[in-house]
């Protein structure tokens, strides 16, 4: 294989350029890039369909027939590789550019083959993602960045995840969303019913929610609403009947201006820190994204537990801290499940209370991204300090590895770190400083560790929260390792190319010291004997129609191994 080590001396401008000169070429060429990170991944490499021919990427689509090429930027050594220029295919003897529907009609054609199963919706997700990503850059070229640093690296993200096949797919035309996505620096009130007590759902802590907006009647609570949520919900039969009968009362639209952050559903309030999250009968990605029952209850149940555990981490492991979901509210007219999960919301507590004076909290994502929009990058950190990207690196992984590591080994808990669940925080010179962990919606429990908390749970809710050791280990190491550690090393890589070996190798040093105080963990040792790290299949599940818990994973190579012993080879 050969690796590319020319210092990256044009992407830094090209990405920063492009975006705001040709929406649509971007779009295009992002869209078409995205997509042969899935093949390549899920389906290609796994079958070993995949070379590096000089500064190309080969590959095959063995039941389609076709060889598809792309120019490497740079060689990756877990395999996510940067592209440039268009994807081509093989036609006879020449080589012909493939534009991005193009490629997805290919990839839709192998995977039938592949599956025998059709997917009639996958191309026009594709198509979707692509029209959201081209309408964000546009409208982006009219907005200005929050002034608030932390609200803006939330709102960066036009490109979404390199290693899904629909990054922005988004249920709804633009004039659907436009106005409440994050991309195009949206800001907006919320809708505020009153509801009459007997028909509140809630449990928790909520003082934050009802500071937001007060209701002088101690016979009706304020139910804050997503307004795209109620104009979705606005006509359900069961809502108009309590409206009618003054059970609800629509008190309009009003309060304090909110933000959406990246998950689009999660607005903030930067004056009080407080965070809503909200259900949205939208698919995003992936998922619809409303909340099930299930998750409103055990998520006050979880917050319970995880909150003296992380007092506990972080005085054990300074910086870190988790942020608490302490209450949740909803409506419940007689049980009606589309109401009672879509007009749930969930409480978060800010990040305020635990910040360190002088430090800065940035999306993780916006810090990782391949394609920099904003004064998150890394690029930028680096450049505040003294630019000693080891160094750098070091004191981000020492923030980062222990807690999640120890959670899971020690603690029976399942953090979900990947970059969009991951702040953090870095002083004026741009070095890490504190690492805050969110959103309980993914965090589960190994039931061997946690008996008596999930005895105490109904059936419908002790399921749920619950991973067996097997699967909780795939997400950690996914969320940690790939999506998050290859991802963020990976900018890296970009500004020093022949720093990638010894990047990998700081990780492999913190796993191993973590590894050696928690007497080495087999699960670790596999890890540190280079096993292949595991990779959830984004293509396929979206190929497949089935939700995030169906998540399945594929191998991917991993630079984690040391040397093997020689005395193991003689």
């Amino acid at each position: 294989m050969t690796t590319s080590t020319a210092p990256n001396t044009c992407i830094a401008t090209a990405i920063a350029t492009a975006p705001v000169a040709e929406p649509i070429r971007t779009a295009d060429a992002v869209t078409a890039h995205t997509l042969l990170n899935c093949l390549i991944r899920e389906v290609s490499a796994p079958e070993h369909q995949v070379t590096v021919d000089d500064d190309h990427l080969l590959l095959r689509l063995p039941r389609r027939g076709l060889v598809l090429r792309s120019r490497l930027r740079r060689v990756s050594l877990i395999g996510a590789h940067r592209f440039q220029g268009p994807v081509q295919r093989l036609n006879n003897e020449a080589w012909v550019t493939v534009g991005w529907r193009e490629l997805a009609n290919y990839i839709q054609d192998e995977l039938e083959l592949r599956t025998g199963i059709a997917n009639e919706e996958f191309l026009s997700q594709v198509a979707d993602s692509r029209e959201t990503i081209r309408t964000a850059l546009e409208e982006r070229n009219n907005a200005s960045p929050h002034a608030d640093p932390y609200v803006a690296s939330e709102q960066s993200l036009v490109f979404g995840h390199r290693f899904h096949p629909t990054p922005k797919a988004r249920t709804g035309d633009p004039v659907d969303w436009l106005a409440y996505g994050p991309e195009t620096g949206a800001r907006f009130r919320l809708r505020y019913l009153a509801v009459r007590r007997q028909l509140v759902r809630e449990e928790g802590e909520l003082h934050e929610m009802d500071a937001l907006h007060r209701t002088t009647d101690p016979g009706f609570a304020i139910l804050p609403v997503h307004p795209w949520q109620y104009r979705l919900l606005q006509d359900h039969d069961r809502l108009r009947e309590a409206v009618a009968a003054g059970d609800v009362v629509d008190t309009g639209v009003s309060g304090p201006v909110m933000v959406p952050t990246a998950s689009v559903r999660t607005l903030y309030h930067p004056d009080t820190d407080t965070f809503l999250k909200f259900s949205l009968n939208v698919r995003l990605t992936n998922c619809v994204r409303k909340h099930a029952s299930y998750e409103l209850s055990g998520g006050v149940a979880l917050n319970r537990l995880l909150q003296p555990l992380f007092a506990e981490l972080a005085d054990r492991f300074p910086g870190c801290a988790l942020l608490a979901e302490p209450g949740y509210r909803t409506l419940d007219t007689a049980g009606d499940t589309a109401l009672l999960e879509g007009l749930g919301v969930i409480v978060r507590s800010g990040l305020r209370r635990h910040l360190r004076p002088g430090v800065t909290p940035l999306l993780a994502a916006a810090v990782a991204d391949e394609y920099p929009t904003s004064t998150a990058h890394v690029s930028h950190l680096l450049a505040r300090g003294d630019g000693d990207v080891l160094a750098w690196w070091d004191a981000y992984l020492r923030l980062l590895l222990p807690p999640v590591l120890a959670a899971y080994f020690e603690h029976g808990v399942v953090l979900e770190p990947h970059l969009q669940n991951v702040v953090v925080g870095v002083n004026a010179d741009g070095t890490p400083a504190q690492m805050f962990f969110r959103d309980l919606e993914g965090t589960k429990l190994l039931p061997e560790h946690h008996q008596r908390t999930l005895s105490d749970l109904p059936d419908d809710v002790r399921g749920p929260l619950t991973y067996d050791p097997e699967r909780g280990w795939n997400r950690v190491a996914y969320c940690l390792l790939v999506n998050h550690i290859a991802e963020l090393l990976g900018a890296l890589a970009d500004i020093e190319p022949a720093l990638e070996p010894a990047l990998w190798g700081l990780v492999r040093d913190h796993l191993g010291a973590y590894a050696r105080s928690a007497s080495e963990p087999p699960r670790l040792r596999a890890l540190l004997s280079g096993v292949p790290l595991p990779a959830k299949a984004n293509l396929l599940l979206r190929w497949a129609r089935k939700a995030d818990r169906h998540a399945m994973y594929v191998p991917l190579p991993s630079p984690l191994g040391g040397d093997f012993p020689r005395e193991v080879i003689r």
